[in-house]
């Protein structure tokens, strides 16, 4: 099966996009919500996670694991790559397509705390931002806002305004979302701001990516189950959210449980 993980919800933005391509796979999901967030975290204490939790979708069949966490990326992909003798997909901040669609040589990067500070981060920005203006906020609060269900109403519009505000006045015309939580705003977002900036969301890349590795390495994921499991406690919250925003998962044989690792 392909094994995904995140810090809790927010990897579901991911999934969801794997799913679509690969309908036929199956999965085993893993929020981390008992650990959640990972953006305020050390890089020590999320490698651990990271790894544990990649141990234990290799135990039980995963043939390649889909990363589905900036955090968890910056601080683990290299180490699980190392340890474990299966494909790993990471998110990657999708600076390059930002920086390419711009007409205003101005871009804003919407992330956790862990994901600016991490090197792969700043690498990208060598690399791809050299010639344009990064404007970056770290949305402090905003992954808790999605863990709780609340992404739209006063309180998320007023927090994403915090954040939002300075790009856009500072000439922002793309949005990079730099954590996986934050595509589940994206509704909100653009009911605030319309079509003055565009959200670049590299779920879709990150997606292709996964079928990509499954066709080079030929691996079988065909199957016709989706396990959801959390650490945290609320159960329900994962089913609604996988319930409400991936398409066509009643047509899988679905679990949703607790997981105690």
């Amino acid at each position: 099966m392909i094994g995904v993980f995140d810090s809790g919800l927010g990897g579901l933005s991911v999934f969801r996009e794997i799913f679509k391509i690969l309908p036929e796979s199956s999965y085993t999901y893993v929020s981390d919500a008992g650990y959640c967030p990972y953006g305020p975290r050390p890089a020590e204490e999320v490698i651990m996670r990271a790894d544990r939790i990649s141990s234990y979708l290799v135990a039980h069949g995963a043939k390649i694991i889909v990363v589905a966490c900036n955090t968890a990326t910056a601080a683990s992909i290299r180490y699980l790559r190392e340890k474990f003798d299966i494909p790993f997909v990471g998110m990657e901040p999708a600076v390059k397509p930002a920086v390419l669609k711009t007409k205003n040589g101005v871009i804003g990067v919407l992330a956790t705390q862990g994901t600016l500070k991490g090197e792969l981060y700043h690498t990208t920005l060598v690399r791809y931002a050299s010639d344009v203006k990064v404007i970056e906020r770290a949305g402090t609060g905003l992954v808790d806002l999605v863990e709780s269900g609340e992404t739209s109403g006063p309180v998320a519009e007023s927090l994403i305004r915090k954040y939002v505000d300075p790009m856009v006045a500072g000439g922002a015309d793309k949005i990079v979302l730099g954590c996986t939580h934050y595509p589940f705003l994206a509704d909100t977002i653009r009911s605030v701001y319309g079509d003055s900036v565009e959200l670049i969301d590299p779920a879709p890349a990150v997606a292709r990516r996964c079928a990509e590795l499954i066709s080079e390495f030929n691996l079988c994921t065909n199957g016709n189950f989706a396990y959801f499991y959390t650490t945290g406690k609320d159960v329900g919250m994962l089913r609604s959210m996988a319930e409400k925003h991936v398409a066509g998962l009643d047509r899988k044989d679905k679990l949703f449980g607790n997981l105690t690792i």
